[in-house]
């Protein structure tokens, strides 16, 4: 029997494309292993979204770390990492995102002392496909590849390539194996769902695909993934009657990026700052105790000290549940690099930390008011210490300590607040 690791970085589309490279490696009497040491095979599936660093960093390890086991890399490759990776190894073979259904073809050759570059622009759904799921309760079903947007700091339409929606049936079919196999939990995910049948209509049928999933005449939640402000104010009401169904999650993940639109303008982004807050405040007004995400980058290039404020007013102003932050890298291939007035590193270190110290201070605001809450939780993760991560259909995680098992869904309250998450115990 011949051992296979995975390793997973980025995003959740990415761990979805490792789950279905494990099922078909499974299928083909491979093992799959959990400990590296044990493997003749490790398989790294990076993600260079926010630059090729992190992902050399990675390879090397591995490489560095258990030698004389093949590797193949995986993911969202690029020219430099093929580049920089040969450097490292140049018996290290690679399968991009595009060519996943040939990881046995990848793995049996390379085990023949082959080196394969799989790295094709093959188009295909990636769903319906064997699945090896790392979280038995959790589905995840991408609803399309690419984007439709072309933002000036990002690469992911030179990684992943143009728009490519899946059909809804076949979306739909996935959705029901997933629950058929004891999934609690759906993540419906891709690079912007809110640009999903784009290439096709002019407006996104996201809504319509949500609605036809809440049908399923199961019990389950649905979490929506990121979708971008331009696609989604097109559709604001329908979206926000779709998110009525007691089987969608009052998750909102809609990134900003900048709180000023002249830089929101540099990169590229086709909405402004009164856009996004009238998504966030109307999704407020119909689902008060909706949970909202935002994303932001700190020091694009030409950013001064007053438009990197109007992203710190910003954050004041909508007090948002969750901020992902970025520090800006620029990223090979897209118009920010070539931008002169680049903002300087330490400068972007300093903007970064305040605004992380800043929301840090608003999520504890925000979860201290959640004491008292009383309702059900669906458990979905396995936490540090002997505790288990849950949550509510606000998807406000929860933390809590006790005999649970994946799946079940208990009746909690809520007995403290941190920065980081709500710790709760059972109401019996």
């Amino acid at each position: 029997m011949t051992n296979i690791y995975f390793q997973t970085h980025g995003c959740s589309t990415n761990l979805s494309e490792s789950e279905v490279m494990m099922g078909l490696l499974r299928e083909s009497k491979f093992e799959i292993v959990e400990d590296p040491s044990d493997a003749d095979v490790i398989v790294i599936n990076i993600c260079t979204v926010k630059g090729e660093d992190t992902a050399l960093r990675e390879i090397r390890k591995l490489n560095d770390n258990f030698l004389g086991k093949k590797l193949i890399v995986a993911g969202c490759i690029t020219k430099i990492i093929l580049n920089e990776t040969r450097k490292i190894n140049d018996e290290i073979s690679f399968i991009s995102t595009h060519n996943i259904k040939s990881i046995v073809e990848v793995v049996e050759e390379t085990l023949n002392g082959n080196v394969i570059e799989a790295t094709g622009r093959d188009q295909y759904e990636k769903i319906n496909l064997p699945k090896m799921r790392k979280n038995p309760v959790v589905g995840i079903i991408p609803i399309l590849n690419g984007c439709a947007g072309y933002c000036a700091y990002c690469s992911v339409k030179y990684v992943k390539g143009k728009l490519f929606s899946y059909p809804m049936q076949d979306i739909e079919k996935e959705a029901n194996e997933c629950l058929i196999q004891g999934c609690k939990e759906l993540w419906i995910t891709s690079q912007d769902n809110a640009a999903y049948m784009l290439e096709r209509d002019k407006l996104t049928k996201l809504p319509e695909l949500i609605e036809n999933l809440s049908r399923i005449d199961k019990k389950f939640f649905m979490r929506i993934g990121m979708m971008n402000p331009e696609h989604l104010l097109k559709v604001l009401p329908q979206m926000i009657e779709a998110y009525k169904s007691d089987k969608v999650f009052k998750f909102l993940h809609i990134p900003v990026q900048s709180g000023n639109d002249e830089i929101l303008k540099l990169m590229k982004r086709q909405y402004t700052v009164e856009d996004f807050k009238l998504i966030v405040n109307e999704f407020r007004k119909n689902i008060p105790s909706i949970s909202i995400s935002t994303d932001l980058i700190v020091g694009f290039p030409t950013e001064t000290e007053q438009q990197f404020n109007d992203s710190l007013g910003l954050v004041k102003e909508i007090k948002p549940d969750v901020l992902n932050i970025s520090k800006f890298q620029a990223r090979h291939g897209t118009d920010a690099v070539k931008m002169k007035e680049q903002v300087d590193g330490v400068i972007v270190k300093a903007r970064s930390k305040l605004l992380t110290d800043i929301f840090h201070n608003i999520s504890r605001m925000n979860h201290e008011q959640w004491i008292g809450w009383e309702g059900e939780v669906l458990i979905d993760e396995i936490g540090k210490n002997n505790t288990f991560i849950s949550r509510n259909i606000d998807y406000r995680q929860i933390i809590l300590s006790g005999e649970f098992k994946l799946g079940d869904i208990v009746r909690v309250r809520v007995i403290d607040g941190t920065t980081f998450d709500l710790r709760g115990e059972r109401v019996t």
